[in-house]
């Protein structure tokens, strides 16, 4: 009871007994504290998201590049570099709302227009313009005033003060002297406020000294410490007094020239900046993180983003769809190349990691950020034509690449792990971890690229086969040992029967999808048409007549309102006529009202006839040799009945072939026209009349029906393309290969699959990982090595496999 106090008890009683919403908001308020930094540059991204000018540009910037890289936080000098700024940038933007300015008089008309000055700069004329940066300078504020209660916000200036007591104070700290108690009071508070404030990742808390694999000895942390500070402090020391020289001298050439005062002012500039990257590749100390599965994921989702909204990069590609696009053999530019972007930065990032160079990271951080900000926010308006305040997936893509940044700089900051042992989905033995390391496993390529990247990026004496040899061996003893896993969580009895629940779930399961596969051509060729077809009405018919292989006689084609549905009752009286015809019938039932179509084509034909002299003086001697094929009566209109030549049901199926429908022409045969040639002065053209037409009119005119065959709609028209046979030969024979050979192949398995206990070689696996990242490159030789020479011998795996 030495610590109790009755207020705070009673305090903790009352907040205990709020209601739950009341402590939900308590909680989010208390997040909102510990986070305030996060909320800055949260606000700050967003307003720049919105603005998208080179005013909210700056920001961003020192975000990724300064504030994310400091440690152990940002310093006042930023904090108070983002309050200004915002400020200035809030006063320029008022004095450029009014009217005078020559740019706003046509707001209208240059508002959406991407590289019109005023609204690259950001000083253009707009409801709202200064919303966003009150908001982003009040959250600054209040991050300035949570700074204060805790003491941090004038704590750069006094470390600095007393960094070269410290730096100078050796024999204090190595003897493991003691300060005054009032000093070291004040120093462990002041890391409480930090752990409990600012630290991003609690989990991590234990900061280690990052060395190389080649400096691990057995020397003691004391020595280790002592010997790194040391040499830390002499070049500290040399690196100091060459830097004073210099200055000194630069003042001196200041006072003589102009170009010397240009010298100096710019290394005032320089040398800062050096200063700061330099501590940050070489710190004295850093909590080691790894983040980079965290990157790994932001750089999916923005892959993804690419992939479903690739038309957002593009400046013709609104309505575009890559699924179309791609079943066209169609590969648009745009999303290509950012295709190959992404997937470049991945790999670099992927081989950053396995090489762990802070150095090299931060230049790719550098050249990221500068790149990407130059191109979303410059290039890309350009390209698209529209501002990137009207683009949201490209929104929505530099917000998910604003998250990769912010994680970049972090690993920077705290440098990355001196080991990386496997892959991060085999860090636990459960249905989680295996399923999903499964998952990674099927995906096309992905295990092959990432093994050839390791071994590429990776200090080893193993050859690339026996790399990914001791890859495949690790990743089936993981799904070996989940499994055993498995069942210690969950033991069957011996004796007892499978429980039905078991049975009927997973066989039942099984017997479905199998099933499926078998079936599912005929079952979505059947259902991609009748559930979920899209009616095809034709939107011109062309009708065509030659007599004798001579020039056209009648052209003429029925559009728009020429082109007719049958209401309710002409559909039912057509149905009517065709009752005692089964075949008709038939054919009927698959195609409903909106399916058919009644063309109306004028009996004049639409051009004249131009025939030669001679053609038509041969063509006058066919037809009046009365056993030919066909037989007209000449005269100065020549008429003639034509049988059976006219198709009355024509159907339109999904591909470009259109045929005659013989089940509903009376007996198979078809419908009989009259043909008459009409002379006027030096003009002829030709007339053609169907005799047996369901609407009686008195004029010469054609009549044709059309079915329309339903079509898959055309997110789907890529697979239902191929048809029930390209279907089964694609995507059930392939399926069923894979399925015969997990069937068929498990005896030859058995001794590598039932191994009781796999502890043992799933250790020697991970210490192969281990001295390979250590760098006892013969010793990684002699493991693997003595792996092979287990898979070798089956009596060594049977006792090496055995329960314990």
């Amino acid at each position: 009871r030495m610590f109790h106090d009755d207020e705070l008890e009673e305090s903790e009683k009352f907040y205990v007994g709020q209601p739950r919403v009341l402590l939900l908001i308590y909680a989010l308020y208390n997040t909102l504290v510990a986070r305030s930094e996060m909320v800055c540059y949260f606000v700050i991204i967003l307003n720049h998201m919105i603005s998208a000018s080179m005013i909210t540009l700056v920001l961003p910037i020192l975000i990724f590049l300064w504030a994310m890289l400091s440690v152990p936080r940002p310093s006042k000098r930023f904090w108070m570099t983002a309050i200004v700024y915002t400020e200035v940038a809030i006063v320029i933007k008022y004095f450029f709302q009014f009217g005078f300015f020559p740019w706003n008089k046509h707001v209208d008309y240059t508002k959406d227009k991407p590289y019109h000055p005023p609204n690259i700069i950001g000083i253009e004329k707009k409801e709202g313009y200064v919303h966003y940066d009150l908001v982003q300078l009040l959250a600054l504020f209040f991050h300035r005033s949570i700074l204060k209660c805790h003491g941090l916000w004038d704590e750069d200036e006094k470390g600095d003060s007393s960094s070269n007591k410290e730096d100078t104070d050796d024999e204090l700290s190595l003897t493991g002297g003691r300060r005054d108690s009032s000093a070291s009071l004040k120093s462990v508070n002041l890391a409480a406020s930090v752990e409990s404030i600012h630290v991003h990742f609690p989990e991590q808390q234990t900061a280690i000294r990052r060395k190389s694999s080649s400096s691990i000895s057995q020397l003691s942390h004391r020595s280790s410490f002592s010997s790194h500070r040391s040499k830390r402090d002499i070049f500290k020391n040399i690196n100091h007094t060459t830097l004073s020289l210099y200055f000194l001298q630069c003042k001196l050439c200041a006072i003589k020239s102009h170009c010397g005062l240009c010298c100096f002012r710019t290394l005032q500039v320089y040398m800062p900046i050096r200063q700061f990257f330099y501590n940050l590749i070489h710190p004295d100390y850093s909590a080691v993180t790894d983040v980079y599965v965290l990157m790994f994921l932001a750089d999916t989702v923005d892959f993804i983003i690419i992939v479903f909204g690739f038309w957002a990069f593009g400046k013709h590609s609104a309505a575009a769809d890559i699924t179309s696009s791609l079943s066209e053999d169609q590969v648009p530019e745009a999303f290509l190349v950012m295709v190959l972007i992404q997937f470049g930065t991945m790999v670099v990032d992927r081989a950053l990691y396995l090489k762990k160079t802070v150095m090299g990271k931060v230049i790719f951080q550098v050249i990221l950020v500068f790149g990407i900000h130059f191109w979303m926010f410059f290039i890309l308006p350009g390209v698209t034509e529209r501002k990137f305040s009207q683009n949201t997936v490209a929104q929505l893509w530099y917000f998910v690449k604003c998250v990769y940044f912010g994680l970049s700089a972090y690993q920077i900051r705290c440098g990355y792990p001196t080991r990386v042992l496997g892959n991060f989905l085999t860090k636990s033995y459960n249905y989680v971890n295996l399923f999903l390391f499964q998952g990674f496993r099927l995906v096309p390529f992905l295990t092959e690229l990432r093994a050839v990247m390791d071994w590429v990026w990776t200090d080893t004496t193993l050859s690339l086969s026996s790399w990914i040899c001791v890859e495949d061996i690790y990743a089936h003893i993981f799904i070996l040992k989940c499994w055993r896993e498995s069942e210690k969580r969950y033991p069957q009895p011996r004796g007892q029967k499978k429980k039905k629940v078991v049975k009927y779930g997973m066989g039942g399961m099984i017997i479905v999808l199998l099933i499926c596969i078998v079936w599912f051509p005929l079952l979505f060729m059947s259902l991609i048409k009748s559930v979920a077809g899209i009616t095809n009405k034709p939107l011109d018919v062309s009708i065509t007549i030659t007599l004798g292989g001579y020039q056209p006689i009648f052209t003429m084609s029925a559009q728009q309102n020429q082109l007719k549905s049958l209401d309710p009752n002409e559909f039912n009286e057509f149905l009517r006529s065709y009752r005692g015809n089964t075949a008709a019938l038939q054919f009927l039932e698959g195609y409903a009202r909106e399916d058919i179509t009644r063309a109306d084509l004028e009996g004049n034909s639409n051009s004249l006839w131009t025939i030669s002299p001679p053609s038509r003086k041969k063509m006058i001697q066919g037809l009046q040799d009365f056993e030919a094929d066909f037989t007209l009566v000449i005269s100065w209109t020549i008429q003639r009945t034509l049988e059976e030549v006219y198709p009355y049901y024509i159907k339109a199926p999904s591909d470009s072939l259109a045929k005659p429908i013989k089940q509903l022409l009376k007996d198979c045969k078809w419908e009989n026209i009259t043909v008459s040639l009409v002379k006027n002065a030096s003009e002829e053209w030709w007339v053609l009349n169907q005799l047996g037409k369901r609407q009686k009119t008195p004029q010469e005119s054609l009549e044709l029906f059309i079915f329309s065959d339903k079509v898959s709609p055309p997110s789907l028209g890529f697979l239902a393309g191929y048809g029930i046979m390209g279907l089964y030969a694609s995507v059930v024979l392939v399926i069923g290969k894979f399925v015969r050979e997990f069937f068929s192949g498990i005896s030859h398995s058995i001794m590598f699959e039932e191994l009781p206990n796999v502890d043992r070689i799933l250790k020697l696996c991970t210490d192969i990982f281990l001295v390979r990242e250590t760098g006892e490159l013969e010793l990684e030789e002699d493991l693997y090595a003595k792996l092979i020479f287990l898979y070798r011998s089956p009596e060594t795996m049977i006792k090496w496999t055995r329960e314990k």
